[in-house]
């Protein structure tokens, strides 16, 4: 049976009056949360051509992306799956500042599959990034940052794993693997898939095969870095990343910090530090981020950078939550100036007025009323609605 003209592409939803009203407050609260830090708000097109959404951070996003041709000039373009990437192109090309920039956006992405079987294909991505410094001051600030935004939207992190991809980078780097190997055993360390791990490694040196293996059980406290320095090789860039966490945890204490050495999201574009953060008992992470130096080579300049993202703005949303609109104040179908210079002055004081229209008397429950502005004596007042009305 064909699905009603009405009907939605699955993991397509609708965001109803109550609902769409707490996500767009929500966005706009962390979006102020945002500027108060001095993060300046960018808008980037919701399409682009293909060339710059999958460039530098963009590289990853080609099988998630909705392609087109633009009937002007006949070039592909895609619906953007990741704003990280426009974010990249606007300081790197439009902007170009020579010094620190830090930006932040919220809004819809497109993408050709979910997440994960509950995820939307079109989530609400809120994020901020830091370009221009190469210290771990940025990371550090941009971690706290998201700290602090996921208590401000009332659902603090219950951890916020950190790894780094230099570690893996240090070690595949004297294996000599072709870009395919390389890739296929980025697959297996993140998946954590050990059997499939010792399969891949078998060919390699011992030191070599001895600490990819160790990397899937590198996860846990501060003590996993301990861990890591006494099994992982002893060279300058596994010092180099390890040395980097511990300055990091050591400057965030007040924070639920974990590792997890193994955790190589973003392989493609990430340098350095990579983090995820979780909230309550959901196994899936609410926010990504990390150091993407360089990426911005592919606009023509390449710039240190670090930041976040939210991957939907309405996973921060309490479900079980009941969610109600303010009350709204019902006006009659009046046409008398008096009245209207009621309306407008509720208004300039942020009330939400309803006014009637004729003929649709008592309809003031679906307008999410609460109370009345009736005239007593030459006053209009506002009065409390009543079930019966």
């Amino acid at each position: 049976m064909a699905s009603p003209r009405w009907a939605l592409p699955d993991h397509i939803e609708d965001a109803l009056p109550e609902e769409a009203a707490c996500i767009e407050n929500l966005r706009r609260q962390l979006l102020d949360q945002f500027r108060l830090h001095g993060y300046q708000l960018v808008m980037p097109p919701l399409i682009e051509y293909v060339e710059s959404l999958f460039s530098g951070t963009g590289t990853d996003m080609g099988e998630h992306t909705f392609r087109m041709a633009d009937p002007f000039t006949g070039r592909v373009l895609g619906l953007r799956a990741d704003i990280t990437p426009q974010v990249t192109r606007i300081d790197a090309h439009l902007l170009n500042r020579s010094g620190v920039a830090r930006l932040c956006y919220g809004a819809s992405v497109v993408r050709t599959t979910p997440r994960s079987l509950l995820a939307s294909r079109q989530p609400i991505q809120l994020g901020a990034e830091i370009y221009g410094h190469v210290g771990i001051e940025a990371d550090i600030e941009i971690i706290r940052l998201l700290a602090h935004t996921l208590k401000a939207a009332g659902v603090r992190a219950s951890r916020i794993d950190l790894g780094h991809i230099g570690l893996f980078r240090a070690l595949i780097g004297r294996a000599g693997l072709s870009n395919e190997a390389e890739r296929e055993l980025f697959a297996v360390l993140r998946s954590k898939d050990v059997p499939a791990l010792q399969a891949l490694v078998a060919p390699l040196d011992a030191t070599t095969r001895d600490a990819l293996l160790a990397l899937p059980t590198l996860y846990g406290g501060s003590e996993t870095l301990e861990r890591a320095a006494a099994v992982l090789p002893q060279n300058a860039a596994v010092a180099a990343a390890l040395d980097e966490l511990r300055a990091i945890a050591k400057a965030l204490p007040d924070l639920p910090l974990s590792f997890d050495l193994a955790d190589l999201r973003g392989y493609d574009y990430h340098s350095g530090l990579v983090f995820a953060a979780f909230c309550g008992n959901s196994p899936a992470a609410v926010a990504h981020g990390g150091r993407y130096d360089e990426v911005g080579q592919a606009f023509g300049r390449a710039r240190p950078a670090t930041g976040f993202s939210i991957s939907d703005l309405r996973e921060l949303l309490d479900r079980n939550a009941d969610i109600r609109l303010p009350g709204a104040i019902l006006a009659p179908a009046n046409p008398a100036p008096a009245l209207a210079a009621a309306i407008a002055a509720l208004r300039e004081a942020n009330e939400v007025v309803v006014q009637e229209l004729p003929g649709h008397i008592g309809t003031w429950r679906e307008a999410g009323c609460d109370r009345k502005l009736i005239l007593r004596g030459d006053r209009w007042m506002v009065e409390p609605l009543q079930g019966d009305e």
